[in-house]
């Protein structure tokens, strides 16, 4: 079984006022791409990553991420498109013919876990396409253009999803052609399988595994790294 990993990283950061893209900005001392890699690098299931980035990055990143961390497994620095949909099919099109399973994870959703990882390889083996995703917290309405709510869904049944998302390679693979062949773009990956017909699975996620996007997102992750400092 040979299980690849695609770190998409190729975001422009547009919310953030810093003045740097999100993924390059320290998290307690250490970019947050740093931070996510470290967990695919000491997972023992994952081959190789295919790390996708802006292609004014490729540099920066090599410099200042692969090398000065260390990183063994990263394959590639694959130059991202213009779309997170293309930057998928990118790292795609530098995925190894041979790849079982596809890994596919966000660059600044730092706070993966190894077992998360594993667990997600595991699973996809079975049943084709797995995600992480948790129970919605909130009520949510839907309401049209003026702000007006038309009904409010079922709680009960609303899940968030996550990264990452696993699917076996050739599952993938033909479910993003369908979508490319169809000019068809997905909210997440997992969307794409979805169209196809075959089914997606959900695994319990976490409520720690938050995707960096504001500054808010920064304070809440500096917090989940100092609580867990403090076991």
């Amino acid at each position: 079984m040979k299980a690849d990993a695609i770190i998409v990283a190729a975001g422009k950061g547009q919310r953030f006022m810093e003045g740097k893209k999100k993924q390059f900005l320290p998290l307690a001392g250490k970019p947050i791409l740093a931070h996510t890699l470290d967990k695919f690098e000491t997972c023992p299931l994952i081959r190789s990553v295919l790390l996708v980035v802006s292609q004014e990055d490729t540099t920066t990143c090599l410099e200042e991420i692969v090398e000065r961390y260390h990183y063994r497994k990263i394959s590639q620095v694959v130059p991202g498109g213009r779309e997170r949909q293309d930057s998928v099919k990118h790292g795609m099109d530098a995925l190894p013919r041979d790849a079982d399973i596809v890994v596919i994870h966000d660059g600044v959703r730092p706070f993966v876990t190894r077992e998360m990882i594993e667990e997600s390889i595991r699973t996809a083996i079975r049943v084709q396409a797995v995600v992480f995703a948790v129970p919605v917290k909130d009520t949510i309405k839907v309401a049209d253009l003026d702000g007006t709510v038309l009904r409010t869904l079922e709680r009960e049944s609303l899940w968030q999803t996550q990264t990452p998302q696993t699917f076996q390679a050739n599952v993938f693979r033909e479910a993003l052609q369908k979508a490319l062949d169809e000019r068809f773009t997905g909210t997440d990956d997992a969307s794409l399988v979805e169209r196809t017909g075959l089914k997606v699975h959900l695994l319990p996620g976490s409520y720690t595994n938050i995707k960096i996007t504001t500054p808010e997102d920064m304070a809440l992750a500096t917090l989940f790294l100092q609580q867990k400092e403090a076991g």
